[in-house]
């Protein structure tokens, strides 16, 4: 009998919540009118969007106006960046990020450079983190627009948010965020951060694939600097006129139902998965020599575990584990087709070998203390074959 799947990809995707696909499948089947149609069928699915965003906007303490959809987490990334930067320009060309930012984000900055903007990057610790003093070291007078991942798809470091946006409200500085690893991870208030522009994603919650959100604080209107941010595609002026195109009913429905059911068990199952990374996380530095842990752990989701071992390709490793139906990943799903080290691991200050010589598990809801007994040993083995073999090669 072949055994089980065992899923520890869950920064990558999740599995679409039972309950969240119930609530879609009215709106995949009988209820499929345009929200923007004035007939009846029209008016019941634009009821539907508009209660969905009301759900959201008081889950995480914002206005329902405040909320756009987006077909993912990516486009609001490049929604809240580009339309930004070419708004504000006006006030100046400067920007700050960090150089552990996702795909989304990190490439709007090289877009945006080629456009004749400055870029100026924060250094990460050890553990993965930015650091404040060197943030306001950073400010300029013509800084417009500050990006920082809230909790960052490698290494799970999650970033003082709450401490930059104090300062970047009283420089009147647009602050963004790409939240897609945090939200539904931690309790993210928006009435109690200052954040101007924050991205998510459904199917990083038990929600549908093609659906993400951008929070956009009052409507894109800053009481020192005016409208901050404008679209960047034009069509029917659908979402306030910053993402026109048709409304994905269905996937607006189910990421509203996914974004419900992680608040109401946010603690039960941070808890839960808590233990169970920090065991294995302990067992793995304890049993298996030459394992290291990348970040820290702290200031770290509770999903996620990233550790290397000396020795080993990661790639291999990971195929290992999965010929034993374990599945992992190296570095993040959004770019892993590029075979080139992970520029989050270094840019922490691992050295190539060690970054190319590290795996990525990341817990979900249906993970168990059993299955990961089972993982344990299995790493163990896989990691002691692959080093034999390595010896074998190089004697």
């Amino acid at each position: 009998m072949e055994r089980e799947f065992i899923y520890l990809d869950h920064a990558a995707t999740t599995p679409l919540d039972p309950e969240v696909l119930a609530e879609m499948m009215p709106y995949l089947k009988n209820h499929f009118g345009n929200a923007s149609s004035m007939h009846n069928l029209g008016k019941y699915t634009r009821k539907a969007i508009e209660t969905s965003r009301a759900r959201i906007a008081e889950c995480i303490g914002a206005k329902p106006e405040e909320i756009i959809f987006t077909g993912s987490g990516t486009e609001a990334d490049n929604i809240a960046i580009l339309g930004t930067a070419h708004k504000m320009k006006k006030f100046g060309k400067h920007m700050i990020t960090t150089p552990i930012e996702h795909p989304a984000v990190r490439n709007c900055f090289r877009k945006l450079q080629l456009e004749g903007f400055e870029v100026s990057y924060l250094s990460i610790d050890s553990e993965g983190l930015v650091s404040v003093e060197e943030f306001k070291r950073l400010l300029r007078d013509d800084t417009i627009l500050v990006s920082i991942i809230y909790a960052n798809n490698e290494i799970g470091s999650i970033q003082p948010i709450r401490e930059i946006a104090g300062i970047t409200s009283t420089r009147n500085i647009i602050l963004h965020t790409d939240a897609v690893q945090a939200f539904g991870k931690l309790p993210i208030n928006l009435q109690q951060e200052k954040i101007d522009l924050l991205s998510a994603s459904g199917h990083k919650i038990y929600g549908p694939k093609g659906i993400g959100m951008l929070f956009i604080r009052n409507r894109g209107k800053h009481p020192a600097r005016g409208v901050y941010i404008i679209p960047i595609t034009y069509g029917g002026g659908q979402e306030f006129g910053f993402r026109s195109a048709t409304e994905n009913v269905a996937n607006i429905v189910g990421f509203a139902k996914s974004v419900e059911i992680c608040y109401n068990n946010m603690s039960e199952e941070n808890s839960r998965l808590l233990s169970l990374r920090d065991d294995l996380i302990r067992w793995i530095l304890s049993e298996i020599t030459g394992s290291y842990l990348n970040g820290g752990v702290k200031h770290r989701v509770s999903i996620n575990i990233n550790v290397g071992f000396e020795g080993i390709d990661g790639s291999e490793l990971l195929q290992a584990l999965n010929n034993h139906n374990i599945a992992v990943s190296v570095g993040s799903a959004c770019h892993s087709k590029s075979h080139d080290v992970s520029y989050v691991l270094t840019a922490m200050g691992l050295s190539e070998e060690m970054a190319a010589g590290s795996i990525r598990l990341t817990l979900g809801r249906d993970n168990t203390r059993e299955q990961l007994e089972y993982v344990k040993n299995t790493l163990k083995k896989c990691v002691a074959d692959l080093r034999s073999k390595s010896k074998k090669r190089t004697s």
